[in-house]
């Protein structure tokens, strides 16, 4: 039998498996701008001074002329963050939220994410020239073992208990930022 065994019951727990951990797999941050030109490129220079990391913008993908957007036109720009450095900026964008979000930010599979309304917000200095933008946090939760599903070689499917669930990203969200008294609102 491969695994740790808790010491009083000789059984294999869920808090002792080392494959049911639940970890951020990464954190993506998202300002839409919705026009093109100046303010996609000031918004692009938010977020690299939030994560130091170089943004890639997202394009239109068809013309709305009420938008007054045309296809292929950046209209907004995001960045990936992993490791610590993500787990930090989810903690400044939570203490926006005062540590609440609500069963909706979570989804099915266990990932969530939540919106702020301005960047200053998370410690950023205010630049006049640049302006006040909104942001999108998305984080995207994991298992150990989930790359058999994504690996090109020998690729195989993940089963239905090592899969991450609502209630379970719930549960781990408020154990993990207890300290600051996170919670889910209904």
């Amino acid at each position: 039998r491969v695994g740790r065994t808790s010491h009083e019951t000789g059984k294999m727990g869920d808090a002792d498996n080392v494959m049911r951990e639940m970890k951020i797999e990464k954190l993506v941050l998202n300002i839409s701008a919705g026009e093109s030109g100046d303010r996609v490129t000031r918004a692009a220079k938010v977020l690299q001074q939030l994560t130091d990391q170089e943004p890639v913008f997202s394009r239109a993908r068809y013309t709305v002329r009420t938008f007054g957007i045309r296809r292929n036109e950046k209209i907004a720009c995001h960045v990936t963050v992993r490791g610590d450095k993500a787990k930090e900026i989810i903690s400044k964008g939570l203490a926006v939220k005062e540590f609440e979000l609500r069963r909706m930010n979570f989804s099915q599979n266990g990932n969530w994410g939540f919106g702020i309304s301005e960047h200053i917000d998370l410690g950023i200095k205010y630049d006049p020239n640049a302006g006040i933008y909104g942001m999108d946090f998305y984080v995207v939760m994991k298992r150990a073992g989930d790359r058999v599903a994504k690996r090109k070689l020998r690729c195989g499917k993940v089963g239905a208990g090592q899969k991450i669930g609502k209630e379970e990203s719930i549960a781990w969200f408020e154990k993990v930022w207890n300290e600051d008294f996170a919670k889910v609102l209904n």
